[in-house]
């Protein structure tokens, strides 16, 4: 196995900590490591967590420290190989066929080729980050057949023969675990869970990405959000609900609204169900003064 020690300068977990918070990305020190020895060792990262707690996030950070094009593949079920890889543009090869008349003429050309996401990391591995979005959202067939590609990193299309990286492509795969993913994945890959950040992390989160928000105002929507997010709720806020919820708030608060006020209007940009809202109402303004407190 080929170690790339420095990648484009990140010569240690922390090197890459303080590039991802650069990039507006706090990681801890489990995230952090996880990332650098998956591109170290060339192997795809596997992130996995709640949804809203970063993990798509982390991709785009990697992506620009790394200063690559993120190509993002959104996984959903009956997802196929040609959604995923490649397809050819049948119109525009009829039409050609047409065109050509008696003459010649290969159809399965560059021109006629659409590439999906896998095949542009294949083709372009020193330039881009290959994320692979919510992977537990595709079925099982869909599963085996990533396999081959994340271990030989190479795809066969019949018309044009093997295509190969040329070096071992950055992956980043995601995935809420509404499904037990197979072990013969996880094999292939760096895992790291991903967990809701503790209060004092979270508030650092809000001011760093929202950056007209008071550190008072971000403290508030974190301990708000944290009572949420204890409720059973059909869709408790993510960390980028906690931010625009702040942004939110703080807007309506600079217009004349007064706290806790601003909070229970801009309630919508945390809570996105309407049995949601339902449920919590009746508790709102008690949780919010004592969030506010």
């Amino acid at each position: 196995m080929a170690i790339r020690s420095n990648i484009v300068g990140i010569d240690s977990p922390e090197a890459l900590e303080k590039a991802l918070r650069a990039a507006y990305y706090l990681a801890d020190e489990g995230l952090a490591t996880a990332a650098y020895l998956g591109l170290a060792l060339g192997k795809p990262l596997l992130l996995e967590g709640a949804p809203g707690v970063g993990k798509t996030e982390a991709a785009k950070a990697i992506a620009a420290v790394l200063g690559r094009r993120l190509i993002r593949l959104q996984c959903y079920e009956g997802i196929d190989a040609s959604a995923a890889l490649y397809e050819w543009n049948y119109p525009r090869q009829m039409l050609a066929i047409r065109q050509a008349g008696d003459d010649s003429i290969d159809i399965y050309g560059e021109t006629f080729l659409i590439e999906r996401p896998m095949l542009a990391a294949l083709r372009a591995p020193d330039s881009t980050v290959l994320l692979i979005d919510e992977i537990d959202r595709s079925d099982q067939e869909f599963e085996a057949f990533l396999l081959e590609f994340l271990s030989d990193f190479q795809i066969s299309i019949p018309e044009r023969g093997t295509v190969r990286a040329v070096e071992r492509p950055v992956v980043v795969l995601t995935s809420n675990r509404t499904r037990d993913l197979h072990e013969a994945l996880r094999r292939r890959c760096v895992y790291h869970w991903i967990d809701y950040p503790t209060e004092e992390r979270e508030a650092r989160i809000v001011m760093l990405r929202a950056s007209s928000v008071a550190e008072a105002t971000a403290r508030a929507v974190v301990a708000a959000v944290g009572k949420l997010r204890r409720e059973p709720l059909t869709k408790a806020p993510g960390i980028a609900e906690a931010v625009d919820w702040a942004e939110a708030a703080t807007l309506l608060h600079k217009g004349g609204a007064r706290w806790p006020d601003a909070f229970k209007r801009s309630i919508g940009v945390a809570l996105k169900d309407e049995e949601d809202l339902h449920f919590i109402s009746p508790r709102l303004d008690a949780m919010l003064a004592e969030a506010t407190a």
